[in-house]
């Protein structure tokens, strides 16, 4: 388990006031980007150990009689059926998971805005899906040339001719259920209509990483660029504000790209720019509450590890091109570590030499690491699973915990009557069989009583899993990377 580095509390306090100064710099209005996952932010709760995955919508809750919150999604998108990776469901469906939650936190959702809208059939048709649910709908257009056709975009016949989106409050959040959704355009073509309606407004933007005020190479900002590699983000220096101030702050490509595009639109709406460079434009405090600098240094550097093995494991299932692991080897690199640094990777591999087999192992909160093979019952991660509770629970490594007469008829049911051509039992299964044994047999229950214990703990296997291995894992907090190989040397692999 991860030393805390990360002071949470602070951060909501920071954040929260930060945002409403904000807010009053600008007359009392302020349309605030949000990019990142607002919801289950796990990459920055693993690099910034203290920080909780939900405190971004936490910190919102402390603003909510001020916040109103405006959705962005991309008529495209909605057209392709475009999929978030991490949750499986498609980005229109993702709005309406995203408007619950916002709602489950008391926040009020004002608006979704169809972006990039040409016509789209299936725009049109979930445009009616959702103003039958009761939620306000409007449209954004496709502008030729943007963002560098200035002239166009800040006319009547660029961000004039889409829907002025009707708000109420003073701090409007403009989210999206992924990247490219036009969150910015939203912002901005805002800007310009609340200005033909005599109204002052601002823009910022916060997004969490890169991080603005710690070194460019330091191990946080690093293990963004991993987790954003296949999107070839790259961290750099700003040079706007390092000539405007003589500091020198972190952000990223695409912002200080665009920035010299956004300040002539600020100066054609306002006469002149509230910004200097893309850093003023942010209002992140992240790194301000940051109290342990080993203690994030380290959770980076094993992030940075991870994400190479995942960038292997996609690689070996051809989803992705060797440039995409060629920089997380690079990344490795400047950030001066290797595979040696993750002491789970090498436990496993030497416990696959000396079974012949696949082999997963695990780091325990007390520093420990235990393994697990393959056996004619278990699969090497459950076998991993069950020996890491019996070690939590103070238990010998050879007592048995769950009987064959449990397990036995788990297996029949896959083999027999479900198609399954393996009988081992996967985590899923296994910690069912622990929690029936747990009625009868206190040893059984004592593991159970430790699964907790096995959140935030550091995993290796030598094969890539199962779907259904991953997911379970995943629910207990574990973290974890995996060799690029499957267990067989078939072409399918569920």
């Amino acid at each position: 388990m991860d030393k805390i580095g990360f002071d949470n509390e602070q951060y909501l306090k920071t954040q929260s006031e930060h945002i409403k100064e904000r807010i009053a710099k600008f007359g009392g209005k302020l349309y605030l980007e949000f990019g990142g996952k607002l919801f289950d932010d796990y990459h920055a709760s693993r690099v910034l150990p203290g920080f909780h995955p939900d405190s971004k919508i936490r910190m919102l809750g402390e603003l909510k009689d001020d916040a109103e919150i405006v959705i962005a999604i991309h008529a495209g998108d909605i057209e392709k059926n475009k999929v978030r990776g991490d949750l499986g469901i498609t980005y229109d469906m993702d709005v309406l998971r995203l408007i619950d939650a916002f709602r489950g936190y008391g926040l009020y959702v004002g608006s979704v805005v169809l972006t990039r809208f040409t016509g789209q059939e299936s725009a049109i048709a979930y445009q009616r899906k959702l103003e039958s649910l009761g939620i306000k709908v409007y449209r954004h257009y496709s502008i030729p040339s943007y963002p560098s056709n200035v002239p166009l975009i800040i006319s009547d016949e660029g961000f004039g001719k889409n829907d002025y989106i009707e708000t109420s409050r003073s701090l409007i959040v403009v989210t999206a259920p992924g990247p490219g959704s036009g969150k910015m355009a939203v912002c901005l073509s805002q800007l310009y209509q609340e200005h033909k309606h005599g109204v002052n407004a601002g823009y910022a933007k916060f997004e969490t990483f890169p991080i603005w005020n710690i070194p460019l190479q330091h191990p946080v900002n690093l293990a963004y660029e991993a987790a954003t590699a296949d999107l070839n983000d790259i961290n750099m220096i700003d040079p706007y504000h390092l000539e405007a101030y003589g500091v020198s702050t972190v952000n990223y490509n695409r912002d200080v790209e665009v920035f010299p595009v956004l300040k002539a639109m600020f100066n054609k709406i306002y006469g002149s720019s509230p910004y200097q460079s893309p850093t003023d434009m942010g209002v992140n405090m992240a790194g301000n509450c940051i109290i342990d600098e080993d203690a994030v240094c380290k959770a980076s550097q094993q992030e940075i590890i991870r994400r190479y093995y995942a960038a292997l494991v996609e690689k070996r299932k051809g989803s992705i091109s060797s440039d995409i692991v060629e920089k997380e080897e690079l990344l490795m690199e400047k950030a001066n570590i290797s595979i040696a640094d993750r002491p789970v990777v090498a436990a496993a591999k030497q416990k696959a030499e000396l079974t012949n087999g696949p082999a997963a192992a695990i780091s325990l909160p007390d520093g420990s690491i235990v393994t697990g093979k393959t056996t004619p019952l278990l699969g090497a991660c459950a076998a991993m699973l069950l020996n890491a509770l019996k070690k939590c629970a103070g238990l010998p490594d050879d007592l048995k915990v769950i009987s064959p007469e449990i397990i036995e008829p788990i297996q029949h049911l896959k083999v027999e009557h479900l198609g399954n051509h393996n009988p081992r039992l996967h985590t899923d299964e296994i910690l069912i069989a622990l929690t029936i044994s747990a009625n009868t047999d206190e040893n059984a229950e004592k593991c159970m009583e430790q699964l907790a214990q096995l959140n935030q703990c550091e995993m290796h296997s030598t094969v890539i899993l199962s779907q259904i291995d991953e997911k379970t894992l995943g629910k207990l907090g574990i973290r974890l990377s995996c060799e690029p190989q499957y267990q067989n040397k078939k072409l399918f692999h569920s």
